[in-house]
């Protein structure tokens, strides 16, 4: 299974410094949790953040969700002191921010493997600057233990001095670049957030768009995003079917010999087998964690 096979349809960031948020966190439908030690909590709390983020993996509790701590990048004075406190706290991956080169996965790698982190802990990297658009295939393939991108739209609408429009054209090379990076790797990819969470027409817009451009699922700010987020990235019962049909009738006519298959007057090569296939399995993934939730 690829590392983006994993249900990720919505991905909530929670300050670390809210231990009540924490709690919640248990109960909430979301596929993954950013346990934010960054942009959500102010400098006074940060070590308050890092013990509370600690305390909260060591209890469990999660289930299957995805639990993804969000660092200081290494040029602020919390970086480093972040880094080692959550190198063995049993975090499903670390998230760096601002992420504009292979070598500030490397450096924080060597720093998670010196405070005895996992061997195989993964990285994911913050795409939200424009230095960061321009080396995203390096950044992607800077490590075997990147696990994914995670998309900082508003930060990069500062850098780039650009509007947050219904369309986000603006946007548009910028989340290309990532999504071309991040299959190219086969790493997963996050959108970013939707800011107004009182323009459910245009959240959901976003999450049709953000399906449509490639992405696995969509980072939120608040729980009542979630069921939107989950509905939009899920595939649809009749693609489910779709796809059951045409890995059948591969099956079938490999067993007859035959090269070519069609299914409902389409022609059906293997490419389309492959998809059918990853598409059956993240909705049989969905199906699992919905279970296990239960």
């Amino acid at each position: 299974m690829s590392k983006s096979a994993h249900p990720r349809r919505s991905v909530l960031y929670m300050p670390g410094s809210n231990a009540r948020a924490l709690e919640k966190g248990r109960a909430l439908a979301a596929d993954g949790l950013i346990l934010d030690l960054e942009d959500a909590v102010a400098p006074d709390a940060k070590a308050t953040g890092r013990e509370q983020i600690a305390a909260a993996l060591k209890q469990g509790g999660y289930g299957r969700r995805e639990l993804i701590v969000r660092t200081n990048g290494l040029d602020s004075e919390w970086g480093r002191d972040d880094l080692i406190a959550m190198a063995t706290v049993g975090a499903n991956a670390i998230l760096l921010p601002k992420v504009e080169s292979a070598k500030m996965i490397t450096d924080a790698i060597a720093i998670l493997d010196e405070a005895g982190g996992p061997a195989d802990l993964p990285i994911w990297c913050m795409m939200e600057t424009p230095l960061g658009m321009l080396h995203a295939e390096e950044i992607a393939f800077a490590s075997p233990r990147v696990g994914g991108f995670v998309m900082g739209t508003s930060d990069l609408a500062k850098d780039l001095k650009a509007q947050h429009t219904p369309d986000r054209v603006p946007f548009i090379t910028s989340l290309g670049l990532c999504v071309l990076a991040a299959r190219a790797a086969n790493i997963a990819i996050l959108d970013g957030v939707h800011l107004d969470l009182n323009d459910d027409d245009g959240f959901a817009a976003a999450c049709q768009q953000g399906v449509e451009l490639g992405f696995d699922g969509k980072t939120l700010i608040h729980p009542k995003t979630i069921s939107m987020a989950n509905k939009a990235f899920s595939p649809t019962e009749e693609e489910i079917a779709w796809a059951r049909r045409i890995i059948d009738a591969h099956a079938e006519a490999t067993a007859e010999g035959k090269g070519v298959i069609l299914v409902d007057g389409r022609l059906i090569e293997n490419l389309h087998v492959e998809s059918a296939k990853g598409l059956v399995a993240l909705a049989e993934a969905i199906t699992e964690m919905e279970a296990a939730a239960e």
